[in-house]
């Protein structure tokens, strides 16, 4: 049977016990359009990201799924009500935060060494409104440098372009590299998330 005879869904099933998986999450703000959480989420699936973080509201899965190639159940999606809510989760699970801005003292991809001592997390900001500082100001702050005559580029983009050079990164032992263990990850009051809870669920975290 050729491949593009098989549903996305049996196609996804029988790759999954050869899929590799990274210690690296994508971290988003209230997006204005569904359509760029469901390239995120579809962008995930594809690159070997277990969990996207998402400060704001997540629409229901019968919008995301068909925006992110059928892609929703196989990624991990934890929501925050806001900024703090977040950083008290990254801070508990010792997440490092590196996020996509343009800024006087952000750095470019080109230079930029991801350090994978720890689970690192990629922050991608909010269409008009971009990263939040306090986000900002407790991260590593980064950029893509863009020659043409455009200076931003879609906020899903960008995520494709930084996750690809932080996997490119990983694989290429850049920096000392560990084990990131998804079952040993906590939500603020709650047990440990299992590895078996990872797919199809969304997890709310409120404001402690």
């Amino acid at each position: 049977m050729k491949t593009r005879d098989e549903t996305r869904r049996r196609r996804y099933d029988n790759k999954i016990h050869a899929s590799k998986s990274y210690p690296i999450s994508l971290v988003c703000i209230n997006f204005m359009h569904d359509g760029n959480l469901g390239y995120l989420i579809r962008s995930a699936g594809c690159f070997g990201v277990d969990c996207i973080h998402v400060i704001g509201s997540i629409p229901e899965r019968k919008i995301l799924n068909p925006l992110s190639g059928s892609l929703y159940d196989y990624v991990q999606i934890k929501g925050y009500s806001s900024p703090r809510a977040f950083l008290d989760y990254a801070k508990a699970n010792n997440i490092k935060l590196v996020s996509a801005e343009i800024s006087e003292n952000s750095e470019s991809i080109n230079s930029y060494s991801f350090d994978f001592s720890s689970h690192v997390a990629l922050v991608v900001g909010q269409e008009e409104c971009g990263v939040p500082v306090e986000i900002l100001i407790n991260s590593d702050v980064i950029h893509i440098p863009m020659p043409g005559v455009g200076y931003c580029l879609n906020t899903s983009q960008a995520a494709n372009i930084i996750l690809y050079e932080a996997i490119k990164q990983y694989d290429a032992g850049v920096t000392q590299l560990v084990e990131f263990q998804p079952s040993k990850l906590t939500v603020a009051g709650s047990s440990p998330v299992s590895r078996s809870t990872l797919f199809g669920n969304s997890i709310y975290c409120p404001d402690s």
